[in-house]
């Protein structure tokens, strides 16, 4: 992780990042919105003419991992706030639908009852329903580990079964498919 670590971040145009030298905490800013994150005391945060650094005071394998974990998370949150980030889920099945209300998200996935959930102010959500296709839910946020553990809740729901591929999957999710009784080989009883 160390190699990672050392690996300058290189601010896109419109982002700047200030870091608090007492707690630690780092914020970043830019055209999509803002993120905070408190780092570790031992990894410090050194912020260059539009170059990021993070530094580690040990060769230690903790430091090291903690190196490459703080960075991969800081680049994450620069691409999040300059670019954002999207995730796409698609209902497969029969009568599957999928509805936005503001922060309001209503699954209609066969069960007896509609499953909604309230969505964080954070992330966008906008459902799309064409004619002759599955819909798709378009999830919209700039911090990437709060959009990946919403779609996996959802996802979560209904996974897609392994059989007809029935559920919630992720668009372009490949799935291992079973095949039925009719593929069993050999005989019945006799």
């Amino acid at each position: 992780m160390s190699r990672i670590g050392k690996l300058p971040i290189t601010l896109p145009k419109g982002v700047s990042v200030q870091v608090d030298a007492v707690t630690n905490e780092t914020l970043v800013k830019g055209p999509k919105g803002e993120l905070r994150m408190r780092f570790h005391p031992d990894i410090k945060v050194v912020v260059d003419s539009g170059v990021v650094r993070l530094e580690r005071p040990t060769d230690q394998k903790r430091h090291k991992a903690l190196h490459g974990l703080y960075r991969a998370l800081l680049a994450n949150m620069v691409s999040g706030v300059s670019d954002g980030f999207e995730k796409k889920l698609e209902l497969v099945g029969v009568g599957y639908r999928a509805q936005v209300t503001g922060q309001l998200l209503e699954l209609t996935i066969g069960f007896s009852h509609p499953v909604l959930f309230v969505l964080p102010k954070e992330i966008k959500a906008t459902a799309e329903q064409v004619k002759g296709q599955n819909p798709i839910i378009t999830l919209t946020s700039t911090d990437k580990q709060l959009l990946g553990q919403m779609a996996a809740k959802i996802r979560s729901v209904r996974k897609p079964e392994p059989y007809k591929g029935k559920g919630i999957k992720f668009v372009g999710e490949i799935l291992r498919r079973k095949a039925g009784k009719s593929a069993a080989t050999g005989g019945g009883s006799k």
